[in-house]
């Protein structure tokens, strides 16, 4: 490997510093080294189904097997008043179908699985690769009942109709009043 910082000085034989220093944050080093092919183009190919040599770049993944996005929120339990507050924060790298155009409106549309179901939903955003929502939802329910029910998360594109694309959901065992941060995966949504 060899030292692509301007400042080294000529012949020296310093190793890159994003590739070893353990004292760079671990997302600088998997950014640095994703952007370098450590596979000999000689093996980047396999047979599909089908038999056909295809190089590892263009294989398109389908079903289980494609990234759907993920969805990053948080909650907090405010005991003293007995209430759940929950925050959508961002949806990350977010697919949905051709059908739905190609920046559809995107909302958030959240449920608690209380035996009477609490609803609520996120302002509409146009799609993109990271859509801010920063939106907080509140609600007064005792802690017992919130213990045993999970929170799901319904994304859905309302242009040209609304249509759920994914969904994920998250447990709320272990709710306190430290506020937690979640990065939940987003699937494709249940038949």
């Amino acid at each position: 490997v060899s030292d692509l910082r301007p400042s080294a000085l000529p012949g020296s034989l310093d190793v890159s510093r994003s590739m070893f220093d353990l004292r760079s944050p671990p997302h600088r080093f998997m950014k640095r080294y994703d952007s370098v092919s450590s596979v000999p183009s000689s093996t980047s190919s396999r047979k599909d189904s089908q038999g056909s040599n295809r190089s590892l770049d263009t294989i398109t993944l389908s079903g289980d097997e494609r990234d759907f996005g993920r969805l990053n929120v948080k909650l907090c339990y405010v005991s003293s008043v007995e209430q759940i507050w929950i925050t959508v924060l961002h949806c990350k790298d977010l697919s949905w179908p051709s059908s739905c155009g190609e920046n559809p409106r995107v909302c958030v549309k959240g449920i608690l699985t209380l035996p009477k179901p609490v609803h609520f939903k996120s302002s509409a955003k146009e799609g993109c690769n990271d859509i801010e929502f920063m939106e907080t939802f509140v609600f007064a329910i005792k802690l017992q009942s919130l213990q045993a029910v999970r929170l799901v998360f319904k994304i859905q594109t309302q242009t040209p109709r609304k249509k759920t694309i994914g969904e994920c959901s998250l447990a709320l065992r272990e709710l306190s009043s430290q506020e937690s941060n979640h990065w939940l995966d987003i699937s494709p949504p249940s038949k």
